[in-house]
Order: C-alpha cells, then sequence, then structure tokens
C-alpha cells in the first residue's frame, strides 16, 4: 500500500472515524475516501489541505516526504 493511501487510513481508524462521517466532513461520497484508502484515486490538493488540517498533521506527512 502505498504511504498516502495508509496514513489515510491509519489517521482515520485513530480518530474513530467511518467512511460515512469523513465523507460527510469532506463534503465527498464515502466511496471517494474509501478510493484515497486504497490508493486508487488520488485527492484532490484542495482536500489534501482539510485533510491535513482536519488530521492535524501537515500535508507532507500525507505525502510521506517527513515523519512526525
Amino acid at each position: 500500500m502505498e504511504i498516502l493511501a495508509q496514513r489515510l487510513k491509519e489517521l482515520r481508524e485513530e480518530r474513530n472515524y467511518t467512511l460515512r462521517k469523513l465523507g460527510n466532513i469532506l463534503g465527498i461520497d464515502h466511496k471517494t475516501y474509501w478510493h484515497y484508502e486504497q490508493g486508487s484515486t488520488y485527492p484532490k490538493p484542495e482536500v489534501l489541505v482539510t485533510l491535513a488540517k482536519l488530521y492535524g498533521v501537515p500535508t507532507d506527512y500525507l505525502l510521506g516526504l517527513v515523519e512526525i
């Protein structure tokens, strides 16, 4: 699993978010987020920024460029 997909899934599970809840927060279909976690699609830059803010991590962490 690629690093972005892995980190999105780990962060979601750590915070006990369901796919549906996260979809509602982001204003996207929960299946779209599931595809992010599978690595079959990638979030748009603005969604990536929103996710970083929601999870309290830098976008570089989500992308695998830095560790925290």
